[in-house]
């Protein structure tokens, strides 16, 4: 499908798959800003070259829409998708008037009817055919594609496992091909002051239960929940599995009989619901965790490799040392 018109202030770009054929260059007339230098980047094996910033960009997912409204960049947004709950009140008015594209990965028709010059995903899977489109169409369309590098899946690219260094690393990447690298340097020492402060808690076990009812899918060893897992002295019970999530059975949750259950919040699996499941659940509910109800709720956002992991991480050691002065309520995190 072509694209209806070019988009105001367009970037040249060129993209093309690792190890693939080039794919066709579009470029369209562009100031490039005093100062700017060519940004190419292999993302996820897929190499993208910015001349100019983005200016009309698309993004997928919670994570990726708050990097850009924590770098000061929401006049650059032209459409949102596929959010994970609201963001954090701070950044709510810097949103109001962006058009929310789809509840999940928008269609390619409704992508190109914004005529971004940029679509920024949380997920590979966000740029499939069935999806947005996969990254070497858009290319042709003159339409760069980034993925989170924390989200990257192919050896090599897959961080094995997630560090805060990752991600502070893809602020300044991302402050790069926006021309805001002090702003990318001021949240970077931000989020760095925040972990600086963390006071981690003594080493109890946690399961970080994200979803599932039949099978839970929770967070395993190399992902983002071990990192806040880690950062707040948590030891996941999980850690053991070579990967970002898995799925148990509840008889390993049983076995395992974690002193925290960590919930994640998502505007589509509410925490409120976890807790009511198991409450319910014949074996979950005689967990001791579940009886005291030593739950900390963190919001899916604050789950992905992103700008709201430094004070998440930071929120569950709090929580979890509230729970133990007996503070009732679940404490949740907003990141």
């Amino acid at each position: 499908m072509p694209l209806a018109a070019a988009a105001a202030g367009a970037l040249l770009l060129t993209a093309c798959a690792s190890g693939a054929p080039g794919v066709a260059t579009t470029s369209a007339p562009a100031a490039t800003p005093e100062g700017y230098e060519q940004v190419t980047l292999d993302n996820c094996g897929t190499e993208v070259t910015f001349d100019a910033p983005p200016q009309r960009v698309v993004t997928i997912k919670s994570s990726t829409t708050e990097m850009l409204l924590a770098l000061g960049l929401a006049d650059r947004l032209v459409g949102t998708a596929f959010a994970d709950g609201p963001v954090p009140e701070r950044w709510a008015d810097d949103v109001a008037d962006v058009p929310v594209l789809s509840d999940k990965v928008p269609g390619q028709e409704a992508l190109l009817e914004v005529e971004p010059d940029l679509v920024y995903a949380g997920w590979e899977s966000n740029l499939s055919a069935d999806g947005a489109g996969e990254r070497a169409s858009l290319a042709t369309l003159g339409i760069a594609t980034y993925v989170s590098p924390a989200a990257c899946k192919a050896p090599g690219y897959q961080p094995d496992p997630l560090t805060f260094d990752e991600v502070l690393e893809e602020i300044r990447e991302v402050g790069e091909v926006f021309g805001v690298p002090e702003a990318a340097a001021d949240v970077v020492a931000e989020q760095q002051a925040t972990l600086d402060a963390i006071e981690p808690v003594d080493g109890q076990t946690a399961v970080w239960w994200s979803s599932g009812t039949d099978t839970p899918y929770v967070g395993a060893g190399i992902g983002a929940p071990q990192m806040l897992l880690e950062a707040a002295g948590l030891r996941n019970v999980f850690a053991d599995v070579h990967d970002t999530w898995t799925s148990v059975g509840w008889e390993q949750v049983v076995a395992a009989d974690p002193d925290v259950i960590v919930l994640v919040d998502a505007a589509w699996n509410p925490a409120q619901k976890k807790m009511e499941f198991l409450a319910a659940h014949p074996a979950a509910s005689q967990l001791a965790a579940v009886r005291e109800q030593r739950y900390v709720v963190v919001p899916f956002a604050a789950t992905e490799a992103g700008v709201r992991n430094a004070q998440a991480a930071s929120d569950v050691a709090d929580a979890v040392r509230a729970l133990d002065a007996g503070t009732p309520a679940p404490a949740t995190t907003e990141g």
